[in-house]
C-alpha cells in the first residue's frame, strides 16, 4: 500500500493492500477501495462509497459523494474506470465497469451508468438519468433524459445522433450485430405509428438478438422516464 504523507485516511476505511493514495487526498470512514485503485492528488472520497477492483484511475480534484439515507445509501463505482481531472460523481450513483468520465464531466444524484460508457469533457447527466451500456455522451452535452444502450448523444439539451458505431467497432462487435442494431434503431425511431407500436415490432423482429433486446428491455424497465430522442427536422 502506498499512502502519501499528506493524505488523510480514516482509520475505519477499508483499503486493499495495493491501493495508492496520492498527495492531499481524503478517504472517509465508510469508504471501501478495492484492489488496484489509484487515487492521485487532491481526491476526496467520503461517505458510504465503494470503488471496485481493477485499477480505477481517479485523477486530480475528482469528487465522489456518499449515498444518502433517503436514497440507496450507497454510491458505487465499478472496476477499470478512468475519472479525469475535476469529474464528479454525486450521491447514490451506480457507475459500471470500464467507464470514462473526461475532464469536468458531472453526474447528478441517483444516476445509473452501464459498462463501457464514455462521457466527454464537461458533459453532465441530470439526477435520476439512466445511461445504457456502450453509449457515448459528447462533450458539453446536457443529459436530462435516459440514453439507450449503444446510443450516441450530443448537444444541449442532449439528443440522439445515432448509435455509437465507433465504440461498437472498437469493442469488436461483429458486423451482424451492428447491422441488427442499425435496423432496429431505424425502425424504433421512424415516423410511422406510435413509439410503443414500433418498440413492439422491434422486439418481435429481433427477439433472438440480445443486444437489440437490451435496448428494448432498457426502455421497458422504466416507461415513466423520458428518453433522449433524435432531433426532428422542422
Amino acid at each position: 500500500m502506498s499512502i502519501h504523507p499528506t493524505a488523510i485516511i480514516a482509520p475505519e476505511a477499508k483499503l486493499a493492500p495495493d491501493v495508492e493514495v496520492g498527495p492531499y487526498s481524503i478517504v472517509g470512514p465508510d469508504v471501501t477501495l478495492a484492489a488496484g485503485v489509484r487515487l492521485l492528488s487532491h481526491v476526496v472520497v467520503e461517505g458510504a462509497t465503494t470503488i471496485g477492483e481493477g485499477c480505477n484511475i481517479i485523477r486530480e480534484h475528482v469528487t465522489m459523494h456518499t449515498g444518502t439515507a433517503s436514497g440507496k445509501g450507497m454510491t458505487t463505482i465499478g472496476s477499470d474506470g478512468l475519472y479525469m481531472v475535476g469529474s464528479h460523481v454525486a450521491h447514490d450513483c451506480a457507475v459500471g465497469d470500464f467507464v470514462v468520465l473526461a475532464k469536468g464531466a458531472t453526474l447528478g444524484g441517483h444516476v445509473t451508468i452501464g459498462d463501457y460508457v464514455f462521457m466527454g469533457g464537461l458533459a453532465a447527466a441530470h439526477q435520476f438519468s439512466r445511461i445504457g451500456r456502450y453509449s457515448f455522451i459528447g462533450g458539453l452535452a446536457a443529459v436530462t433524459k435516459d440514453v439507450i444502450p449503444y446510443g450516441s448523444v450530443w448537444g444541449n439539451h442532449a439528443h440522439l445522433e445515432g448509435l455509437n458505431l465507433v465504440g461498437l467497432k472498437r469493442r469488436g462487435f461483429p458486423r451482424e450485430t451492428i447491422n441488427a442494431l442499425r435496423a432496429a434503431y431505424r425502425l424504433m425511431f421512424a415516423d410511422e405509428g406510435t413509439f410503443q407500436e414500433r418498440l413492439d415490432d422491434v422486439a418481435e423482429i429481433h427477439a433472438g438478438n440480445p443486444e437489440v433486446m437490451e435496448i428494448v428491455d432498457f426502455i421497458r424497465a422504466d416507461a415513466n422516464r423520458p428518453l433522449c430522442l433524435p432531433e426532428r427536422e422542422v
